[in-house]
Parts: structure tokens; sequence; C-alpha cells
């Protein structure tokens, strides 16, 4: 195989390169854009060639956006979205930002939610990021193209008040230490579902979340790191949630043994279904829904549990560093933009300090 590089304007170059077809005997040439010196881009030409040559390289201007994703999902991450239902047969270096804006119209005309569309959006543009960073396209399109704005959402918060008559009306059921730990810790669900009693030191009133519980239709049931690494973290217990620990984990081997079981083992969950197993993320949600309506309260989610404990610890006063940290974000900025609003009264102690400071002077 030969390549050479051609000029098309100041520090941007093709580079083109010749080979003949092992069956046929035909030439054929590929084109490449690069962008930087003339010394780069000869270095890149030579890189091309021995990927060429060593097998390694895909012909970019003739791959499809299906066969690029079939790629990404087995080289990358599991894929799964509708883009490739909608685009799979274009050209990959053909793809456009109306062709995407085309789809994200189509998507929200077919009933999806705007969050939904957004999700697509995601998922396409760190897909092309990496064709990008592949060297498969010279553009990420997707940058260029806005999905619909996802509506602001006013959080769904309990009052302290009406976050003790939830725990009531709970008690004694399955689903009330899960509803407790929620509101004691700002757990999501896929942690509390995860947390396992090696996770849990009762003595000094700590567990750590070391990880999370997913639900997949390819997967099923499966264990998984955090979404960060501020996702592992350690949690201060208040004393009540200390006491129902020690309580569930005595029913809960009391449970076992009656059940010819033996003793949960240190990795066995804590939330664990009746044979050990962790419970289903899909069937708890699922029940949650509908002991929601048993009691009068159908618009509270179990996530609505994390921002309740969030907002009354921003209520207290707590410095949102500290919120941030306790809640596994990855930084005090997500805090603020997801809880920012329920911040007040900060402006009034500002200048009520510069006016012990400055107000003397201004008055002599």
């Amino acid at each position: 195989m030969r390549g050479h590089i051609r000029e098309r304007s100041p520090n941007h170059w093709a580079i083109i390169l010749d080979a003949r077809d092992p069956q046929t005997g035909k030439r054929k040439r590929r084109w490449h854009s690069f962008k930087g010196t003339k010394r780069e881009a000869q270095t890149r030409c030579a890189q091309l060639i021995t990927e060429a040559e060593g097998g390694a390289a895909v012909d970019p201007s003739r791959i499809t956006v299906a066969a690029f994703l079939a790629r990404f999902e087995r080289d990358w991450i599991a894929l799964h979205t509708t883009a490739r239902r909608h685009l799979g047969d274009r050209r990959l270096q053909a793809l456009r930002p109306a062709d995407l804006a085309a789809l994200y119209a189509t998507l929200a005309r077919a009933g999806l939610a705007a969050r939904t569309v957004k999700h697509v959006h995601v998922v396409i543009h760190r897909a092309l990021g990496q064709a990008k960073l592949w060297g498969l396209v010279r553009d990420n399109c997707a940058e260029m193209a806005k999905p619909p704005a996802a509506p602001d959402l006013e959080l769904p918060i309990l009052q302290p008040e009406r976050a003790r008559d939830l725990l009531e009306r709970l008690r004694g059921q399955p689903l009330y230490l899960l509803a407790s730990l929620a509101l004691a810790t700002g757990l999501r669900r896929s942690e509390a579902l995860a947390l396992r009693w090696r996770d849990v030191d009762l003595d000094a009133g700590r567990l750590t979340v070391e990880q999370a519980l997913e639900q997949t239709a390819t997967h099923g049931i499966r264990t998984k790191g955090p979404k960060t690494r501020h996702g592992r973290r350690t949690i201060s217990l208040p004393a009540h949630i200390v006491a129902e620990l020690r309580a569930h984990w005595r029913a809960q081997q009391e449970q076992r043994l009656a059940l010819g079981m033996g003793k949960a083992p240190v990795d066995g969950f804590v939330l664990a279904a009746i044979d050990g197993r962790p419970q289903s993320p899909d069937a708890i949600s699922t029940a949650w829904g509908r002991a929601m309506d048993q009691v009068d309260m159908p618009e509270i989610t179990l996530h609505s549990l994390r921002h309740t404990h969030a907002s009354m610890l921003i209520a207290a006063g707590m410095d949102i560093l500290t919120i941030s940290r306790r809640l596994g974000h990855a930084n005090p900025t997500i805090t603020l933009g997801v809880y920012g609003h329920l911040i007040h009264g900060t402006d009034d102690r500002a200048a009520q300090i510069m006016e012990a400071a400055f107000g003397s002077v201004a008055k002599g």
C-alpha cells in the first residue's frame, strides 16, 4: 500500500491511500481528512498505512451508522437506542446535524418525553465522539444538533410532618425500612437494594456505599460500581436507623434459621428477598407505586425520599459541600443545580454581616 498527502487549505490535508484489491486486482483509493501541520499529516499517513497493512483499519467512507453502532456496542458500551432503527442504513460520514434534528422531531411526535429524547441525544453524542477519536468521522455532528429542552420539573419533596406520616403508614410493611433508610441517608434505590451487611458498621453508626443494583433486559439483576468515584462514600447514620437495622438483622436471622438457610453471610444483602438474593428494582418500584396509592400519596416516588433528605439538610443550614458528599454527587455544582432554589435566607444574612461591619461608619 502507498500513500501521500495533498494540501486542501492551510493546515488542512487530504491523506490518500492507494491499494489493490487482492481478489480483483483493481486499484482502491481511500481518502482521509486531517487538520494539522504537514509533518503531522505525514505521520498520520504512515500510521494509516501501518493500520491498513495490519488489518486494523476500517474504510470510513463506506461504514454505515448501523455497522459503527454494532462496533461501538461491542468495544465501548452496551448501546441500546432507537437511533439505530431510524438512522441505521445511513453512511456514518454522511450523517448531518439536520438528520439528528429530524430524528429528535420524529421521536417527539411519536410521544417520547423530552427527557427521553435528550437521553437518545446523549448516547448518539457519545457514540459519535468515539467515532471521531477512532478517525471514522472528522466532526461530531451531534455537537451542532440540539434535542428539545426538557422542562424543569418541580422536585416532589415531603415536608417533615408528611414524611413522618408516610413512615407511620408504612410501619410494619415490607417497604418501611427502605423508606426509612432513604429518608435518613439520601440513598438511591439502586444503592439501598445493593447494600450488604459488610457495608454497615452498626457500632460506629456508619454505612459505606460500595455498589449499586441495576436491572436490564439483557443482563437481568446485577451489581455495578457507583456512577462516579464520589458515589463510593461513607454515610453517618442517625441513632434510630441504627436501632432499626439491628432489629432488622435479628428478624432476618430468625427468618433464615426458620427456613433452614442458616445465618446470613457478611456479604448478604440487607434488604434481601426471602431467599437471600437481591430484590428486583423494578418489582420494588411497582410495589412502591401500589403502596403510595394505598396511603393516598401517589405523587411520591422512591426518589422523592432522596430529595426530601437533601431539602431537610438544606433547611437546617448544612453546608452544600457536606450535602453533596452525602448524596454522592460528582461535585457540589451538581447539588447546587438540583437544589439551589431551596437555599433561602443567605442573602439576608449577607446584608446583616455587611451592616455589622460598616453600618456604624456610614452613620458616623
